[in-house]
């Protein structure tokens, strides 16, 4: 039972186009001049800025605290940032970020719901992560607050169930995540610059959380919860002698004890470009990242001139914009980052591109990172990016809890007292010639990891070329390195795929039950944006479809092929299109109600490619190709026998939680994963022979 144009045409429902407005100019009987894109705008002077002022105490236990008193609304803020070493955790990945939700979760004195019920009346906000925590409240409520916030920091009760639903939590998160190229990017690419043992190369995988206990995250909390290492800020209507009293009251008990402090070792350079890639068969364009580690820490003389450095390149709407967005077509947009760290830096580039232009989308950003080297940058552009920082460092000071965050990270970093007010003065002085050393320093065309989220079939080609004499590098979402040519097994001598859907087919039922089929209704639901959407289909012999979708009484779009003809109707002000072509003959063979009958007939040819690996379990690998060329992989469970999988041009869809219905077996969980958006569908009912009426697929 395919889902391919069920979940495509809803797609092309929910998507709508974007409206164009109009606006009218007006004039003092003046004509309005047309702004000249092709001028670029001539750079203004720096903002003189003062930076607004703080007080700051310490308390005995270690605790350090600063003030930013602002009665401009009466809220006071709390930022807690415990600044524990990073350490590995192996096996137990995630137990840091476990133990910052966990805590969330409830006190020794109240239980989550309590807990919840307790900020809610008071109008706050209190949440907590694995560095500490975060609260917001009114003046009138400013201890009640400060009370919650001990109780949840020193009393925390990690409890089992709590900590049950986390993990479910995050499991799920993490099987969304598998879908999402950015998300996948984001895991691999911290393996590769980092290393797996080293703590910012690792990632919580479902292995590892099921390894993970309420213990752990209890243990991890009495090693690195500690006074000494943090620091509070403190901003809103609050004078500092408050703040001094209501920290010794509810902060003052916080224990000091010993943390262990070793600093992971630097991740080394690439040798030279190294490509990766993490096949996504599905995927129409590419998500490209190329990345390094540097050796830029916090305080370093070098990073604000190595911050103008990257802006030129790609820090906004610069030089990898202009070049493969504006210039090239490549992208909606490209940008670099290059940041410090207390540890390692880091310096990458991320876009998306189409498959058929990666290998120049990479040629153009490997351009601009040696013309940044090799040429001096002109001083017009120097002086864009240099006023482009000071713009935004300006604006950040409207909010006071920068001000607070200045003052931690003078602490933290041990930077100069008067580091943040000379920010714009040393900013004004990088010169050219700075750019030049700082991109010979820290731009480097020949040492990236080149990671490429995308179909390997269309783009590895097209890749080798920047591998040098290295073959490309392949790894799986959760960053583990495999020989794409041992990933498809063989399958067991002598089997063909013919053999593996007549399994399939007497899996689900049998031919002989599936051909008494005569008409078939379905009901499913999913949920968008909080919004329930119903999915009634109706199949009827020989070759009769029809669809609707809706919400309660809404319908939002019905598609009917009355076995010759299609049309997809849009009820809601949409136009209606009458399926034609390669649209037509998709409909053809969707409305059958079992193809795997009929595939001879159909033109569709069967390629069995092996076994491969879904979801920890063997499965068939069966390749399907339609009389229009098109193909499809399909997935079978080589135990049960039942498709599990599918990859097309359409999505990824994963089939699970099989049902009898009439000794018919249906899957009652389909999963379809298009780009970023995951789709989760419910089948409700299935019913089998219902006697449907043949009105309900005639087209007027």
């Amino acid at each position: 039972m395919k889902k391919n144009i069920l979940i495509a045409l809803f797609f092309a429902l929910i998507t709508l186009p974007p409206s164009l407005l109009a606006q009218s100019k007006k004039t003092s009987g003046k004509q309005t001049q047309e702004l000249d894109r092709s001028i670029r705008p001539q750079p203004g002077p720096a903002p003189v800025i003062n930076i607004g002022k703080y007080e700051s105490f310490t308390l005995d236990n270690g605790l350090q605290v600063f003030v930013v008193e602002n009665n401009k609304i009466p809220r006071v803020s709390y930022s807690l940032i415990i600044d524990y070493t990073p350490v590995a955790e192996g096996p137990l990945a995630g137990m840091a970020e476990l133990t910052g939700q966990i805590l969330r979760t409830g006190t020794t004195t109240m239980t989550k719901e309590q807990l919840d019920e307790e900020i809610d009346f008071i109008g706050a906000t209190l949440y907590t992560n694995s560095n500490g925590l975060y609260a917001s409240g009114l003046k009138k409520h400013n201890e009640k607050l400060m009370q919650l916030m001990s109780d949840v920091l020193l009393n925390p009760s990690f409890d089992t169930a709590e900590f049950e639903k986390i993990r479910t939590r995050n499991i799920s998160a993490l099987e969304a995540a598998k879908t999402e190229p950015s998300s996948i990017s984001e895991r691999v690419g911290k393996k590769l610059l980092y290393g797996e043992s080293h703590p910012y190369g690792e990632t919580m995988t479902e292995k590892s959380l099921k390894n993970l206990t309420a213990d752990h995250t209890r243990a991890f909390y009495s090693a690195f919860f500690k006074p000494q290492i943090s620091y509070m800020a403190i901003v809103g209507d609050i004078t500092v002698t408050e703040a001094k009293e209501l920290m010794n009251k509810y902060f003052g008990i916080w224990q000091k004890g010993e943390v262990v402090n070793n600093p992971p070792a630097d991740p080394k350079l690439p040798a030279s470009n190294t490509v990766v890639i993490v096949d996504r068969p599905d995927a129409v364009q590419t998500t490209l990242a190329l990345g390094y580690p540097v050796e830029l820490t916090y305080g370093s003389e070098d990073v604000i001139k190595a911050r103008v450095t990257n802006t030129i390149l790609g820090g906004g709407t610069f030089r990898l914009y202009e070049n493969l967005r504006e210039k090239n077509g490549f992208t909606y947009g490209a940008y670099s980052r290059l940041s410090a760290d207390k540890y390692i830096g880091k310096f990458g580039v991320q876009t998306e591109i189409r498959n058929t232009v990666t290998d120049s989308a990479i040629n153009e950003i490997l351009s601009e990172m040696k013309r940044l080297r090799e040429e001096t940058v002109p001083e017009d552009e120097l002086s864009l990016a240099k006023n482009y920082i000071s713009g935004g460092f300006a604006l950040s000071l409207e909010n006071p809890q920068t001000v607070a965050n200045f003052a931690i990270n003078t602490a933290r970093y041990d930077l100069p007292k008067d580091y943040y007010v000379n920010y714009l003065k040393n900013l004004s002085l990088v010169s050219a010639a700075d750019v030049k050393v700082m991109a010979e320093k820290y731009i480097l065309p020949n040492s990236n990891y080149i990671l490429a989220v995308g179909k390997a079939s269309e783009i590895k080609d097209r890749l080798k070329p920047f591998a040098g004499n290295k073959p490309i590098r392949y790894f799986d979402f959760e960053g583990n390195e495999y020989d794409p040519d041992k990933k498809v097994k063989e399958a067991p001598a002598g089997m063909t795929a013919e053999d593996v859907n007549n399994a399939y087919i007497n899996a689900i039922g049998g031919a002989k039950a599936l051909e008494k089929i005569k008409s078939q209704t379905i009901t499913a639901t999913t949920s968008m944006q909080g919004m329930t959407i119903g999915f009634d289909i109706y199949k009827k012999a020989p070759n009769k479809y029809m669809m609707k979708i809706g919400a309660g009484e809404m319908v939002f779009q019905k598609i009917v092929f009355n076995g010759t003809e299609g049309m997809i109707f849009s009820p809601m002000g949409g136009e209606n299109k009458k399926l034609e072509g390669d649209e037509l003959e998709e409909m053809k063979l969707e409305a059958q109600l079992v193809p795997e009958l009929k595939y001879k007939e159909s033109g569709i040819t069967l390629k069995l490619d092996g076994i491969e690996t879904v979801n920890s379990k063997d499965a068939y690998k069966v390749t399907y190709t339609k009389p229009s060329g098109k193909t499809s992989v399909r997935y079978f469970d080589t135990q049960s026998n039942l498709l599990v999988k599918e990859v097309s041009d359409q999505g990824t869809i994963e089939y699970n939680d099989y049902r009898e219905v009439e000794k018919l077996k249906f899957p009652f969980k389909i999963k379809q994963a298009m780009g970023p958006q995951m789709i989760e569908l419910d089948v409700l009912t299935v019913k089998i022979n219902d006697k449907l009426s043949d009105d309900l697929f005639v087209i007027e």
